[in-house]
């Protein structure tokens, strides 16, 4: 990954003259979210160097100098939605917007919702008057991201197996031409050419003649658990990368990351013991690592107490609700 100590600015070359674009009014810098980092990352402390495989380095950065998309595969558990948070935070590009897929997810409901009924509804309690339309119209996390930032912003697009058999194709046209059009301020331009809009991260942005045009093509992230065949377009627009298992000392990084840095958190034999069962089950969730790290850390259990009794039972539920 890059380096923690640069930013985005003194990483970041010009685009490629086909990926530049010229998007306008530019927004101010988005908010930071340290507190959701630590959460899903841990304490930012220096890690082993098999924090990253020379493969993941080079597609990550490919894909912030191409101002192209990662599709991200891999077994479930591997830390395929954590990349999109270890780029924001060591590039400092903010908080990160994260859109997760269901099978009702279509192109606009990433792009941006808009509240007919309630403004009908308070066209109804206050006489007719029902504000500004703006109040009523809310950017979603694909849609907030192409807004004309100065540095791009990191947008996870979560589990994209699960989506309609169109989404990937509807996805195209926003991807190579970073904009799209809003048609309930399209239909107000001669009258009200600037509209202010609330963004997915809870602030405003002002949106001209109905359109949000990008000027740095946002950092996407695509995580799939490789569950289905995508089209040739959409792979063509991607460049993929595939996370592998951990290693033992990837996982104990994970560990060190998660409790701050202390050493007394980290049992060897419990990582051992967990990698070996984790590939003796055909997969274990980096989390189920975590999760039983706290408990023998605790003094609620001991190890051998919690491998012969709870992990085994958290697996059996997990394999039992695929």
């Amino acid at each position: 990954m890059p380096r923690p100590d640069l930013s985005a600015d003194d990483l970041l070359p010009p685009p490629p003259p086909w990926r530049a674009f010229d998007g306008g009014p530019i927004q101010p810098p988005p908010p930071e979210d340290d507190a959701e980092n630590t959460r899903r990352l841990g304490a930012m402390i220096v890690t082993t160097p098999e924090g990253g495989s020379s493969q993941e380095i080079n597609l990550v950065n490919s894909a912030l100098l191409l101002r192209r998309p990662l599709l991200v595969t891999g077994r479930p558990g591997t830390g395929k939605s954590a990349l999109a948070y270890r780029i924001a935070r060591e590039l400092r590009l903010g908080k990160v917007l994260r859109w997760t897929i269901t099978s009702r997810s279509t192109l606009k409901h990433g792009l941006y919702d808009y509240d007919a009924i309630g403004r009908v509804e308070a066209a109804s309690i206050n006489d007719g008057a029902t504000g500004g339309i703006g109040d009523y119209l809310t950017l979603r996390p694909l849609g907030t991201a192409l807004l004309p930032y100065e540095r791009p912003r990191v947008l996870l697009i979560d589990e994209i197996d699960k989506s309609d058999i169109d989404l990937p194709n509807d996805l195209l046209s926003v991807f190579e031409d970073g904009e799209y059009d809003i048609a309930e301020l399209m239909r107000l331009d001669k009258v009200q050419p600037e509209i202010e809009v609330r963004t997915a991260d809870g602030g405003v942005a002002v949106v001209r003649h109905g359109r949000v045009r990008c000027r740095a093509f946002p950092m996407i992230v695509i995580t799939s658990n490789g569950e289905r065949e995508f089209p040739p377009a959409f792979l063509r627009r991607c460049l993929r990368l595939r996370i592998e298992d951990p290693t033992v000392e990837q996982l104990a990084s994970t560990v060190l990351a998660h409790f701050h840095g202390d050493q007394n958190s980290l049992s060897w034999e419990l990582v051992r013991s967990f990698f070996e069962r984790s590939r003796r089950l055909g997969g274990l969730a980096t989390d189920q690592l975590l999760n039983a790290v706290y408990l023998v850390t605790s003094g609620a259990y001991t190890e051998d107490e919690l491998w012969d009794s709870l992990v085994d039972s958290v697996w059996q539920r997990l394999t039992e609700a695929e």
